[in-house]
């Protein structure tokens, strides 16, 4: 029969500090395993030899949550001779590979347990990880196995080639082999079976269960089968009845040891210390029963846990095993909940992708059914992952206990078991009035009688007659309300139902009907309601959504409305330490009853809420903040001026915090203001169209020069020709040219400044470049891009045209542009000359002064003596030389200024506005 197989690690490519592939030759709740080097090469593998060759029947791999490879290859090697090395590459045979999941779904949260089956030969087994799945948690891009599990029977030298007839195969799997004299039958469990594989041989057994425990479990086990053989059937059932027992206590133990080293990983002795004696006293307590039972008899010293030899390959105590479980997701998932990691170890099949039939019998060798995984290559074809079926554990915890608690039914006689001495003194006064069969059906440990139970208390209530005293009818409520809170507190599904079927109908029917006061409706609600909120933090997802339902149905009931009870437990604040699911769970309920009972006599007040609303927005999880700005804008709808009462001022720096922005534009939205995001949409498009109506005016006063350009050019033309026909005498020779300067080329308007009005003849096209460059008192260079921009329209430029327009802000006081890193200083200092609009006055961007408003009170504003006082220009026109004449001089004297001046004309000031005047840059 396939059985647990023993090995060492031979070597490995590789490990980081304190994560030795050794560590996999441990099996216990708290083993670290192997993890490969920090930004590793890849492939990477390890090599294991096992203690003597066998036929591998099944591989066991634990993954990590996120330090996932996405391809693990299998290789077997027999036995080499000693002067080769045992692990070269070319003497592996390849046995195929498996594919592991990335893990997104669960969050990282939990580990992926694949089961292979295999049918090969071999000492030395060989693994190969490839390149990793990339997470936000994997941030070395690393990859790691937690443990290993190899499952098989020794095989011999001789039967190397041998290979199994149909027949036998047929036989091997009917159970028909002459080597099973046991009938099948006797356990239900297909233990006489020749591949039957033993459940403490998996590797979830021994990575929930406490070491010590699991030996004791397979010892047990062992006399169990023997009893069997000697058709002791009396003492295998209270074996088998042990076993059950001892695992749940193995797993609360291994829970307490991983709660131990985490408590030792954060220094918290205290802790650690109540955790050890606790574990004391929990094993001594059942060593005892189990020795009040004899079934320790025969067995070896049991208080030495790590002298068994279960394990002689490495010692939990061993410095590599203290490591604790230390990633984020792992320290929440060992330490959830009482079932112990009940979701961590899942077995997931292989995808579609893979081309595998799922749920199929484990291959073996010989024929089998033809599937299109033939057509690939041999080398390439995945090894087939077992599926754990419904029936299986591992699944879910209240299923893993109905499934274990089928088992002792059918083995049983359908009765609950006798009530214990700490169960009869517990509920005494429930026994009293209810009688002790129906509360030893509540207290047995098979859900289908704690379920009857209920459901037979339910059926006597709705039975009682109305002229029962009412003292009588009180203690009956009481004493089911007793049993009630122990049933919400069970893990089976339909148990917990019923519990909330039965506290439904006395609410609603059983106190009505008998016209008791609401004394008994308070007492209901205040003994459940804190216990149905913590089931709202359970870990399965289907316990959290009937707690969460039911609670919300019974604050709505009519009963129970009045009292305004149930809303006081869910605006408490959120604590710490509490699980996720519990604070998400609370904060939606919340929402969800808001909407239904409003604020007004319904136990909600607008401060209570606020501040659990408040509170929220700092919580860890994100789908509680989320939750909690929910509630504060269905807060705002009903009292505006209140809910502001509760938060901070909106301004800038609160809106940095996302939340708090996310807050007040719903507040906009409510009132029907536009968000800072419309109205940034807005000023946008504002300013687009309003460079598009620049732009048109722009071409229209190009336009218009063109046609100007024109008519001087002809009116120019005619003069030349009057010219040259007075120069001419009556016999056609030309005269002699008078001792007068020619009319020079250019019109007149190019003499001309068109910002400053001044006239020069020294204004030639390369002269206006100068004059504008350096000397125009209406103009200015940008400091930040080197343009040319006129004064009166500096603000803009630096607000939409600016190179470094990005840089500045526009100041709603003095509507000028001040730098973005001083634009909260200078709005919140207040110092700034208030502007006056258009209409009124004009904005000096220089001075910071309002003058009157027009285009002609820029000059004198900008020329005048007693105008501006920022103009730095004003003083260079005392010093300013005579402009060089035409051609040369003009470029001479641009090159003696380091400027090089373009050949266009600026466009005539009274034909543009400020906003569309040319800019120049220095070229």
């Amino acid at each position: 029969m396939p059985h647990k197989i023993r090995f060492v690690v031979v070597s490995s490519s590789g490990h980081e500090d304190g994560f030795s592939a050794r560590e996999l030759m441990i099996h216990a709740p708290t083993v670290s395993g192997w993890r490969s080097p920090k930004f590793c090469q890849f492939p990477q593998e390890i090599v294991l030899q096992m203690v003597e060759r066998c036929r591998i029947r099944k591989l066991q791999l634990l993954a990590h949550q996120y330090m996932i490879s996405s391809k693990v290859e299998f290789y077997i090697s027999e036995s080499l001779p000693e002067y080769l090395v045992p692990y070269q590459a070319e003497r592996f045979r390849r046995l195929g590979y498996v594919s592991l999941c990335d893990n997104e779904k669960t969050g990282c949260k939990a580990r992926e347990l694949k089961s292979v089956y295999v049918d090969a030969v071999g000492q030395f087994l060989k693994l190969i990880f490839h390149q990793n799945h990339a997470n936000k948690y994997n941030i070395h891009n690393q990859v790691a196995l937690v443990a290993i599990n190899i499952i098989g029977d020794p095989a011999d030298f001789g039967d190397e080639n041998n290979i199994t007839s149909r027949e036998k195969l047929i036989d091997h799997y009917l159970g028909h082999s002459p080597h099973n004299p046991e009938d099948p039958a006797l356990e239900g469990t297909f233990a006489g079976r020749s591949d039957y594989i033993s459940p403490l041989d998996d590797l979830a057994f021994d990575m929930y269960q406490d070491p010590e425990v699991a030996q004791i479990i397979r010892r047990l086990d062992e006399r169990k089968r023997e009893a069997v053989k000697k058709e002791r059937y009396d003492h295998a059932k209270k074996l088998k009845q042990a076993i059950a027992d001892l695992q749940k206590v193995g797993e609360r133990l291994g829970r307490y040891e991983v709660e131990k080293r985490c408590a030792v990983e954060k220094e918290d002795y205290d802790l650690a210390k109540e955790k050890k004696q606790q574990m004391a006293r929990y094993r001594a307590q059942v060593y005892e029963q189990l020795e009040l039972h004899g079934l320790l008899q025969g067995e070896p010293e049991v208080q030495r846990p790590f002298a068994l030899p279960l394990q002689p390959l490495g010692s939990p105590s061993s410095p590599q095993h203290w490591k604790a479980v230390s990633s984020l997701p792992r320290t929440e998932e060992l330490v959830a909940e009482d079932t112990f990691a009940g979701p961590v170890l899942q077995e997931k099949p292989l995808a579609s992708s893979q081309h595998l039939a799922v749920g199929q019998s484990p291959p073996a060798a010989g024929p089998a059914p033809r599937s299109h995984v033939e057509v690939l290559p041999y080398d390439e074809r995945p090894l087939p992952v077992a599926r754990k079926q419904l029936g299986e554990a591992c699944a879910e915890p209240e299923v893993r206990e109905a499934d274990s608690s089928d088992v002792r039914r059918r083995g049983g006689s359908g009765e609950p078991e006798p009530l214990t001495e700490k169960a009869l003194r517990e509920a005494s006064s429930a026994i009293d009035i209810l009688g002790e069969a129906l509360v030893a059906g509540a207290y047995s440990k098979m859900w289908s009688c704690r379920e009857d139970a209920l459901l037979a208390l339910y059926k006597k209530l709705m039975e009682m007659p109305v002229e029962t005293q009412k003292e009588d009818l009180k203690n009956i409520l009481r004493a089911s309300v007793f049993l009630i809170r122990r049933a919400i507190k069970d893990i089976v599904t339909s148990v917990f139902q019923a519990s909330l079927k039965l506290l439904k109908m006395i609410i609603t029917q059983y106190i009505p009907k008998h016209k008791l006061s609401k004394l008994e409706t308070t007492h209901c609600v205040e003994r459940t309601v804190p216990l149905l909120l913590t089931r709202t933090g359970d870990s399965s997802a289907r316990l959290r959504v009937m707690a969460l339902n039911f609670i919300q149905e019974m604050a709505l009931f009519k009963e129970v409305k009045s009292l305004q009870l149930v809303p006081s437990y869910l605006v408490q604040p959120l604590k710490a330490n509490a699980s996720v699911h519990l604070a998400v769970s609370q904060a939606d309920l919340l929402a969800r009853l808001l909407r239904d009972l409003g604020t007004g006599g319904s136990g909600f007040t607008v401060d209570s809420v606020m501040k659990f609303a408040v509170s929220a927005l700092g919580h860890r999880a994100y789908e509680v903040r989320e939750t909690a700005v929910r509630i504060i804008l269905d807060m705002y709808k009903q009292h505006p001026a209140p809910t502001l009462d509760h938060l901070p001022p909106d301004d800038s720096s609160t809106r940095r915090d996302l939340l708090y922005k996310a807050i007040f534009e719903g507040f906009a939205k409510i009132d029907g203001k536009p968000t800072e995001a419309e109205v940034t949409a807005q000023k946008r498009a504002a300013m687009r169209e309003a460079e598009k109506q620049k732009q048109e005016e722009m071409k229209a006063l190009q336009g218009q020069l063109a046609a100007l350009r024109e008519a001087q050019a002809a009116v120019q033309e005619k003069e030349s020709d009057a010219a040259q026909l007075q120069n001419q005498d009556p016999q056609g020779r030309k005269a002699v040219p008078p001792d007068t300067p020619e009319v020079p080329d250019n019109h007149y308007l190019y003499n001309l400044c068109i910002f400053c009005g001044e006239r020069n003849e020294s204004f030639t096209e390369e002269g206006l470049d100068l004059h504008y460059w350096k000397y125009c008192l209406m103009l200015t260079r940008c400091d930040h891009c080197r343009q040319v921009v006129e004064i009166s329209s500096l603000t803009e430029h630096l607000l939409t045209e600016c190179d470094r327009r990005d840089e500045f802000g526009k100041c709603h006081r003095c509507s000028e542009a001040v730098p973005k890193e001083e634009l909260p200083r200078h709005i919140k200092t207040r110092e700034c000359n208030p502007a006056k609009s258009e209409k009124v006055a004009n904005r000096c961007p220089l001075c910071h002064e309002n003058f009157a408003p027009g285009e002609e009170a820029w000059k004198v504003h900008l020329m005048g003596p007693n105008g501006c006082t920022m103009n730095l220009r004003k003083t260079h026109v005392l010093y300013k030389a005579v402009a060089p004449q035409q051609g040369k001089g003009a470029a001479a004297a641009a090159a003696k200024s380091g400027t090089k001046v373009g050949s266009k004309i600026p466009t005539p000031k009274g034909g543009l506005s400020q906003s569309s005047s040319r800019t120049y840059r220095r070229r």
